[in-house]
């Protein structure tokens, strides 16, 4: 089903689209967090570590390819508004062969580079060879990440946010399935918990494909579709690496976090790794909402309703803002217990004091990522992609600085790296977001009302 974000109240609208969507991001976490719940519990905490230390590597690679994908969908979401078949199709086209282009790039280049960066970033000695193996078997296995992810941003820069969420959920529970049996049957260690990764999201990947070519007729690619495009390819290019690299400078940010981790030693970076774990699932739906309001914002500029783009996002903002009260009280005072279900009962108090720490800290201040979400994807929607990418680069400059600062604070630098990495991004969105909203109140005109 196509949804049309241009009618009807935006509350209901965006909340009707982001809880199948979060949903879905849910169980997609359950792939990073079945691997390090099952390396904690069955393996070992250097297991943990070694899964855990690869995290930021890993975003910088995965994140890439999310923000590519995200960035992709703007420009179906606005033809979906502007209801022009012949260009959402084009998009269609230009977007297979963008991504697999992309993905045999980073596949070549990672291979060469893994275990430098590994070196680089300070992994302690007793697992390294673990975390290459890790890293490695994702990076090889990227073709099956994109090919899902593709798909499931396609369909939801349509409006279906609740197809990726069904091959999401058989997939998440074949992960954890395989997982279990790679790890405590087979014996395959950290390997195993990688490679049920891959095969997980490339059966997601396979469903998603065949779905798509029997429920969206406007995908359906003739052979006049089959041709190279300039004017398309430069519109999804710009659209999508100012996504890509916004991610990707993020993440070379947190490369340089987690090589000052990872100097505080192993038991640091199991502590770091189970803390992010339960983060990530408290703060899902602060991203969740965040990326619809890309698709929200995209396909109402298309319809020329600048009004409505904005009353949207206001809305946007109340709910991330009443989630993120919630979620960071939540973590204040349970964050802790949680992150017991990736640890060893009798490895758990050596670790409780930092993780309290950490979540502590980042319960606190989850409003303000609640507030970059919103106004960096609405930004993303209304096509400045360039300036989520320079908000990126504010992060990168925190995290650095709470990196160097660790020689003299320790590990409660870690715990204040993130939070100022999102006060530091909200400087640059806020007068980001206001020029925007500005200049389309300006140049876009009112096509009318709901």
């Amino acid at each position: 089903m196509i949804r049309n974000f241009t009618a009807g109240k935006p509350l209901k609208l965006i909340l009707s689209f982001s809880i199948p969507m979060l949903f879905g991001n849910l169980f997609q976490q359950l792939y990073n967090m079945a691997d390090s719940m099952v390396v904690g519990k069955f393996v070992s905490k250097e297991a943990l570590a070694a899964v855990g230390s690869v995290g930021s590597l890993s975003f910088m690679i995965l994140g890439f390819v999310s923000g590519m994908c995200i960035g992709f969908c703007v420009p179906v979401s606005r033809f979906l508004g502007a209801k022009n078949d012949e260009m959402i199709r084009s998009c269609w086209f230009h977007i297979m062969g963008i991504s697999l282009a992309v993905t045999l790039i980073l596949t070549v280049l990672m291979h060469f580079i893994t275990r430098p960066l590994l070196h680089l970033m300070k992994t302690p000695d007793n697992i390294i060879a673990d975390a290459d193996i890790y890293i490695r078997i994702i990076v090889y296995g990227l073709i099956a990440t994109v090919f899902y992810n593709i798909q499931a941003c396609v369909m939801r820069a349509l409006g279906d946010s609740r197809t990726p969420l069904y091959f999401l959920i058989i997939s998440a529970v074949l992960n954890v399935a395989l997982d279990l049996v790679f790890v405590l049957m087979c014996g395959f260690g950290v390997s195993g918990t990688a490679y049920a990764t891959i095969i997980a999201q490339g059966i997601s990947g396979i469903l998603c494909f065949f779905y798509m070519r029997r429920r969206f007729p406007v995908l359906r690619l003739t052979r006049a579709d089959f041709r190279f495009d300039k004017h398309t390819a430069r519109l999804l290019l710009g659209n999508s690496l100012p996504m890509a690299f916004q991610f990707s400078i993020t993440a070379i940010g947190a490369i340089i976090l987690q090589s000052a981790v990872n100097a505080l030693g192993s038991d640091a970076v199991a502590a770091i790794t189970a803390s992010n774990k339960v983060s990530l699932i408290m703060l899902q739906p602060l991203e969740t909402v965040g990326i619809t309001m890309a698709t929200y914002c995209s396909q109402n500029l298309g319809a020329q309703k600048p009004k409505r783009i904005f009353q949207g996002v206001l809305t946007g903002a109340k709910i991330n803002l009443i989630y993120a009260v919630a979620a960071g009280l939540t973590l204040f005072f349970f964050g802790a217990h949680i992150s017991a279900l990736f640890i060893k009962g009798d490895e758990f108090p050596a670790l409780l004091p930092n993780i309290k720490m950490f979540l502590r800290f980042n319960g606190l201040l989850c409003p303000l990522l609640a507030t970059l979400f919103i106004f960096r994807n609405a930004i993303q929607g209304l096509g400045y992609g360039a300036l989520a990418t320079l908000a990126g680069v504010f992060e990168l400059a925190a995290r650095a600085g709470m990196a160097f600062a660790v020689a003299a604070f320790g590990f409660g630098a870690i715990c204040f790296a993130s939070p100022s990495a999102w006060a530091a991004a909200l400087v640059f969105l806020v007068p980001a977001y206001l020029t925007v909203r500005a200049h389309v109140r300006r140049e876009v005109p009112e096509t009318g009302e709901d």
